[in-house]
């Protein structure tokens, strides 16, 4: 499937937080964003890895090459040197309930600790099913986790995850005793955020209406990770 963007796309670019990670949104991504959601219909979703609270299907690979080519040029804003892209997209379905969460899906987390990576959401839903929200790690100031920063992250969780201010069953909300949110992108249709795979985040889900396992009518989105190779 040929993917065109948007004659109307708008980008912002931001940072996050006092660390001032960066933070991309597109607008009106897609020239067609209704011919992927009805790829995504025809898919066959399934459980994918341990901690994705959800359903997924392998994303186009002309998504893959338009998201390489999208980025390409935003490297330097990211901080990243040059380099050939690497993209590798799922369509995703958020279904979980949330008494069903285990304790590193009821917090934000990172999909990487390098700062060479890249994640991308693209929302291709409509309604009120929550955007992204990104946090900081009140025990160490922590918004985003690299190497230097891993092991005393993880260690301090262990702590946390056996104390008083351990999360009860739930996706997370605003504020916690163990996070402060300190960004929010709201889940709008054909809207991209991407950001360093390092940055503390999550998913905003309602833990009173929980998406249904529906492409057509769920919380349907692109999700991508992109690499730098060598």
């Amino acid at each position: 499937m040929i993917i065109d963007l948007h004659p109307q796309l708008r980008v912002q670019r931001l940072s996050i937080g006092q660390e001032g990670a960066p933070l991309l949104v597109v607008d009106q991504l897609v020239a067609d964003p209704e011919r992927l959601v009805r790829k995504a219909a025809r898919m066959d979703f399934q459980p994918h890895g341990a901690f994705f609270p959800g359903i997924r299907a392998p994303g186009p690979v002309s998504y893959q090459v338009f998201l390489e080519q999208l980025a390409t040029p935003l490297m330097e804003f990211f901080g990243i040197g040059p380099g050939r892209l690497r993209a590798t997209s799922y369509y995703s379905l958020i279904t979980r309930p949330p008494e069903q969460l285990m304790f590193l899906q009821r917090i934000p987390h990172i999909d990487a600790a390098s700062h060479q990576g890249l994640a991308a959401v693209h929302y291709l839903f409509r309604g009120s099913w929550g955007g992204t929200a990104f946090y900081r790690h009140r025990a160490t100031g922590y918004e985003y986790v690299d190497e230097g920063r891993n092991l005393a992250y993880y260690q301090q969780l262990e702590r946390e995850a056996q104390g008083p201010d351990a999360p009860g069953p739930g996706y997370i909300g605003e504020d916690t005793p163990m996070f402060e949110r300190i960004s929010q992108v709201e889940g709008v249709f054909n809207r991209l955020v991407m950001y360093r795979r390092n940055s503390l985040h999550s998913a905003t889900i309602s833990n009173h209406d929980v998406p249904p396992p529906d492409p057509l009518t769920g919380r349907l989105s692109l999700n991508t990770f992109i690499d730098v190779l060598p």
